[in-house]
């Protein structure tokens, strides 16, 4: 009886992995579409989450550069191989607990064999990884969004821009940021991005932290 369960778990094992390995590398890449806005093929080209290139035989939260794993993903023993992706991607909350990854799984095994698939044929390089949009250029921004000036009244943050327009901002509502990468702004030279909602929020990018607080002057007209 225990030759028999053994025999069959194996053969079940088997079949699931002979699955994976046959996935559609072309519906694969359709459905990669919808990783594409956290994660990046592209070798060192990390995002909200890490690239995704090379990923087959990589120790989960090994990869160069990226900084930002949870503590249970970069403690774990874990080997990304077809059988590990199958059960991440199905759950990853029940796979590996604690991890700071924001999506529910693929309940659907045949969408995840295809995704699999295409991973492989990425990292085999047997498929070019996909071009990743890119961000925008912040050091080729046009006069009007140059922030020239900062000033805090309350609850209200005015900001001055190159073209010599001013808008309040409700305190809430204006955010600060940086970005240290080759696009990111100039130092000492942030610029503003809008947020949406009708033009009531922004966000105001510095090349990096310590240019924040310098650069707001407090004070009311």
């Amino acid at each position: 009886m225990k030759k028999r369960f053994v025999f069959a778990v194996l053969a079940a094992f088997s079949i699931s992995a002979t699955a994976h390995a046959a996935g559609d590398v072309r519906r694969g890449e359709q459905a990669f579409r919808a990783c594409a806005a956290c994660h990046s093929l592209v070798a060192g080209e990390h995002r909200t989450g890490p690239s995704l290139a090379a990923l087959f035989d990589r120790r989960a939260g090994t990869a160069e550069g990226f900084r930002r794993y949870s503590d249970a993903l970069r403690k774990s023993t874990v080997v990304w191989n077809e059988q590990t992706l199958d059960a991440w991607l199905r759950d990853p909350a029940a796979f590996l607990p604690g991890n700071a990854m924001a999506f529910r799984g693929l309940p659907d095994a045949r969408i995840r064999g295809d995704l699999i698939a295409y991973l492989g044929a990425v990292s085999e390089g047997k498929v070019a990884a996909p071009k990743t949009p890119s961000l925008p250029d912040l050091k080729a921004v046009e006069i009007g969004q140059q922030v020239k000036a900062i000033s805090r009244c309350g609850d209200t943050y005015r900001v001055t821009l190159g073209d010599g327009a001013s808008y309040p901002f409700w305190e809430f509502n204006l955010r600060f940021k940086t970005d240290s990468s080759a696009r990111g702004p100039r130092k000492g030279e942030p610029v503003i991005v809008g947020a949406g909602m009708g033009g009531d929020r922004a966000q105001v990018v510095f090349a990096a932290p310590e240019e924040i607080s310098a650069f707001i002057r407090s004070g009311c007209p």
